[in-house]
């Protein structure tokens, strides 16, 4: 996958989007947030008479858990569409995947939300797309396609990156890490709490992350100097950011985790002026969430229009508030915290989609014999 160049450059997974939304919502951010989940997120409540082609018509869209649009917009759509929005939350990007290839010969939905570059080119592969929906993506979209097939249409990114709680490191008068190589050293013995890829989808980024930056013969030794300097391994981010990051909020005591680039944007201040916690972008790797049409599904032009609808800008603009992703589209504006504390890395680690797919359960083998899990 290309390197990202995107006009907004200042700004797990079920769980992560949640909870970081819940805590924005609770702080002094401006803008007023929606929880992230079922609420508003489950089968539209209102469905649209008119002289739409749809009318009367159901798609059905399997989505990641955390997948949320405000109501006004799901209101909008199915009185411009005609259809009824039938929203199935799937867990995340790979259970929603796996889903997706057990049930590819009856497929359960019309379209598709939250396949991942981790799971992309299997999605892909298995059949699961029908490569024949196709809409035209937003100026400089076209970076994140993958196999060069459009149909799978990249709708957000982000970056799943290291944070550091800067209170804690500015009271202790220590200097944070900045990179990779620092977490392996002296100074940060046991501050560290990362997430097993395994269990996690923001685990696998960030497994990712170290494959991409030292290579597939040098990432299991780095992860067994980790381990020998103390880090610690969760098996999802809830655990990692709020029971033991101790920016997260809840007594923690591991001043270093695996979370995202636009964290920081839920820990600011009550007047806004700065964020307790920071992002360390040397570390980021970029995550893209797609959508597309089901293959065999009965509503491919209902499929078609939601991939539309949700590459809108008005959707698109909704996307950082409400899912704590970047919209790819250029016209999509930010919120002044993700634009403040929320920045995006200007040459985050990539590992190609493919490569991915092919290697996915090796290195996952070999990281599990490097850290003795």
């Amino acid at each position: 996958m290309a390197q990202a160049t995107h006009p907004i450059t200042h700004r797990v997974l079920a769980p992560t989007r949640r909870q970081l939304l819940g805590v924005l919502a609770l702080g002094a951010v401006g803008t007023s947030l929606a929880a992230c989940g079922s609420k508003g997120s489950g089968s539209a409540s209102s469905t649209a008479s008119g002289s739409a082609a749809g009318s009367g018509s159901k798609v059905t869209v399997l989505t990641h858990d955390s997948f949320h649009v405000p109501d006004e917009l799901v209101a909008a759509f199915e009185k411009d569409s005609g259809y009824t929005l039938e929203i199935v939350p799937s867990g995340d990007a790979g259970e929603l995947v796996n889903k997706l290839v057990l049930t590819k010969d009856a497929p359960l939905g019309d379209a598709v939300f939250g396949i991942d570059n981790t799971f992309a080119s299997r999605a892909l592969d298995e059949g699961v797309i029908d490569t024949s929906v196709t809409v035209t993506l937003p100026d400089g979209a076209e970076q994140y396609v993958v196999d060069s097939t459009p149909a799978l249409a990249p709708i957000d990114f982000g970056e799943v990156c290291v944070n550091i709680d800067a209170a804690w490191f500015a009271d202790k008068g220590l200097t944070p890490p900045t990179s990779f190589e620092d977490l392996t050293k002296a100074e940060y013995k046991d501050l560290f709490v990362t997430i097993n890829p395994s269990t996690s989808s923001t685990g696998l980024a960030f497994l990712l992350a170290t494959i991409g930056h030292f290579g597939e013969d040098g990432f299991a030794d780095y992860w067994k100097q980790l381990v020998a300097n103390g880090t610690k391994i969760d098996e999802g981010w809830t655990d990692a950011y709020y029971t033991d990051f101790s920016g997260g909020g809840e007594g923690g005591t591991y001043p270093i985790v695996v979370s995202y680039s636009s964290s920081p944007a839920a820990t600011v201040s009550e007047d806004g002026a700065s964020s307790s916690t920071a992002s360390v972008l040397a570390t980021a790797f970029r995550q893209v969430e797609y959508a597309g049409a089901l293959a065999g599904g009965a509503n491919p032009e209902g499929a078609k229009a939601f991939i539309e609808w949700m590459l809108s800008t008005d959707v698109q603009t909704s996307i950082p508030d409400n899912m704590y992703m970047y919209p790819v589209s250029p016209e999509a504006t930010l919120s002044e915290a993700m634009t403040a504390f929320g920045k995006v890395s200007d040459s985050p680690v990539t590992v190609e989609a493919d490569a991915i797919a092919a290697n996915r359960e090796a290195w996952l083998a070999t990281w599990t014999e490097a850290v003795g899990a």
